[in-house]
């Protein structure tokens, strides 16, 4: 084992602060890297303050990591020492299941081993994320990244990057599709560009008027309020696809109402509390409302090449370890354009 350097949560209502943790030695099949940026998602938050239950502290959060290999075991082919590389979501999984076996091991059957807070596939050890120096991953679980771009900026493309572009592709959103987006956050931000680059003809839906500018420098070509009542009326029945990214309670059924025949809203999003739906707002329109997972390992880095040749990154706040506490409560308050990631050389 190799001690290194991390920052973790260690009770739920406690900021985060500095921390040892232990990371494995690698083995004949797997990589270490040296962790260079990791992206701050929401889901960090939730689980840093245990709002999803199920917390084992201390917990190391971060899953939207770039870095370096450093190490390689003796049956890794895919990797060498100083190859650019991301780990996302998750780092293992049962790999025999029908799902594993389709390359779905978002959805493994056994249950996958996430990138924190999680059990190991051995059902004993558990994971530690990204806010570390250091990360040992199985080498079918690591991820090649381009260095054309900067990579502070593609480090959320390993959570909000797959989470939207995952089900764009698999609802086959296409060109002339008419896709509104909830939410312009890390998500949200996301969405706008993937939507736009496949050719659909993205509307923002939003509370806030301040966000119409920074909608359409997105790529949006369109901008709605959400907070006129006669403007919601208006867009009855309007779009193909409706991408919700918000973790807040809100109202499902205002935005159902919003598709067109068939239409299909994504959550994306995950509210703490369950929602209240109207089978009206379905059956009326023969509508759907349905929720994805971000993506398995050969989706993930089909679209890292695919960001890659359109030159779509995320748009960052760089940050220091020690203002992980300050840009947690940033996030809350949506004070982030769009997401914040953390210069790991900070932890040194």
């Amino acid at each position: 084992m190799t001690e290194v350097k991390a920052y973790a949560a260690e009770k739920a209502d406690q900021p985060l602060g500095p921390f040892q943790i232990d990371r494995r030695e690698p083995g004949n099949d797997d990589v270490e890297i040296k962790i260079l940026y990791c992206g701050v998602c929401h889901s960090d938050i939730h689980t840093a303050r245990n709002e999803w239950q199920g917390t084992q502290y201390p917990v190391v959060p971060g899953h939207e990591i770039v870095g370096k290999v450093t190490r390689v075991g003796q049956n890794v082919t895919r990797f060498k020492a100083g190859d650019t590389v991301g780990v996302g979501c998750f780092v293992d999984s049962c790999g025999h299941c029908n799902n594993c076996k389709e390359d779905l091991e978002q959805y493994c059957e056994n249950g996958n081993t996430q990138t924190y807070n999680s059990q190991s596939q051995d059902k004993k050890t558990i994971t530690y994320g990204g806010y570390s120096s250091h990360i040992v991953v199985t080498q079918h679980f690591v991820l090649n990244v381009s260095d054309q771009l900067p990579l502070e900026k593609v480090a959320p493309l390993l959570c909000a990057g797959i989470t939207t572009y995952s089900p764009l592709k698999h609802w086959g959103v296409k060109e002339g599709d008419k896709v509104a987006v909830v939410g312009l956050g890390g998500l949200g931000h996301m969405a706008v560009k993937l939507a736009a680059s496949m050719g659909a003809e993205v509307t923002m839906l939003s509370r806030s008027p301040k966000k119409e500018k920074d909608a359409q420098e997105l790529g949006a070509h369109h901008f709605e309020l959400t907070t006129d009542p006669e403007n919601m009326k208006k867009l009855a029945n309007t779009f193909n696809f409706i991408i919700d990214t918000v973790s807040a309670e809100h109202d499902y059924n205002e935005y159902l109402a919003l598709l067109k025949t068939d239409g299909v809203m994504i959550l994306l999003g995950a509210p703490p509390k369950p929602a209240d739906v109207s089978a009206f707002n379905l059956i009326g329109g023969r509508r759907s409302l349905v929720g994805s997972l971000v993506g398995g390992i050969k989706e993930t880095q089909e679209m890292l090449d695919y960001c890659a040749e359109k030159g779509i990154t995320s748009d960052v706040e760089m940050i220091k370890i020690d203002q992980i506490n300050e840009a947690y409560e940033r996030t809350l308050k949506g004070d982030v354009h769009y997401r914040f990631v953390i210069d790991m050389a900070s932890l040194n």
